[in-house]
């Protein structure tokens, strides 16, 4: 039945994995939730939060069939018609890599009520797997986050030189072009010595580590990933191997 007032729409970040890296607030959210439309990755553990809604699945996995965006976005306007509490529930954060930007339009526009709710990046979950910070004295002063994915009618980025420029850099949605990323990176200059390490479902009990070089990580396309996989690039990741076994021997 329509109601006589739209709802109010929530865009929750869903963390990096482990439901218990949640947000109080995004907790207390889902557990008022009517209707939960969830990406792809979102772990059933999260989900089951929201036990009372509704749950409808609308991600968008590369490779797999996806739901296009403006039908998304639609569909937020719509429940919000039906609905007290509408969740778009995105994976880590919502306003990193999460298109969140195209659903405030939307939803703006429509007249709705909404609000966004920050989540743990994977970066962040994925630094803590390894027990390595992403910043370090003397050592690494800046951190970037980027994608070498591009979405159909999008312009190419220079990724590529963003990276080059900084100490750290984390790259998200990358494990598929590991030889074109590693070309790219030696092409601007990075040393083929420089260590990168490979993080599969960080925060997770099944969380995988792998730690490489950029001339070796064409060697990636070799693994048979089942999650979510972040590359971590920079010399801070030089000891990654002892200290991500230490952080994972403490944490078991």
């Amino acid at each position: 039945m329509k109601r006589n007032a739209p709802g109010k729409v929530y865009l929750v970040g869903a963390g990096p994995g482990a439901a218990d890296l949640l947000t109080l607030r995004a907790a207390r959210v889902l557990a008022d939730a009517d209707v939960v439309f969830h990406d792809a990755l979102v772990h059933p553990d999260v989900l089951a939060v929201a036990s009372r809604a509704e749950r409808i699945a609308v991600g968008k996995r590369c490779g797999k069939h996806s739901t296009a965006q403006r039908f998304i976005n639609k569909r937020l306007v719509d429940a919000a018609a039906k609905h007290r509490v509408v969740v778009r529930l995105k994976g880590g954060d919502p306003m990193l890599f999460g298109r969140a930007q195209e659903e405030l339009d939307a939803l703006r526009a429509a007249g709705i009520d909404v609000e966004v709710v920050p989540g743990v990046t994977a970066a962040l979950a994925a630094a803590a797997d390894l027990g390595v910070s992403l910043t370090r004295r003397g050592l690494s002063r800046s951190v970037v986050f980027v994608t070498p994915r591009v979405g159909d009618g999008e312009q190419p980025n220079d990724w590529a030189a963003t990276v080059a420029r900084a100490d750290t850099a984390v790259i998200y949605m990358g494990a598929g072009e590991a030889a074109a990323i590693s070309a790219a990176l030696l092409a601007r200059g990075k040393p083929s010595s420089l260590p990168v390490a490979v993080v599969e479902n960080a925060s997770l009990p099944e969380s995988r580590r792998w730690l490489t070089t950029l001339g070796a990580l064409p060697g990636l396309a070799d693994e048979a990933f089942r999650g979510p996989v972040l590359l971590l690039l920079g010399e801070v990741f030089a000891g990654a191997g002892r200290e991500a076994d230490e952080a994972y021997r403490r944490r078991a």
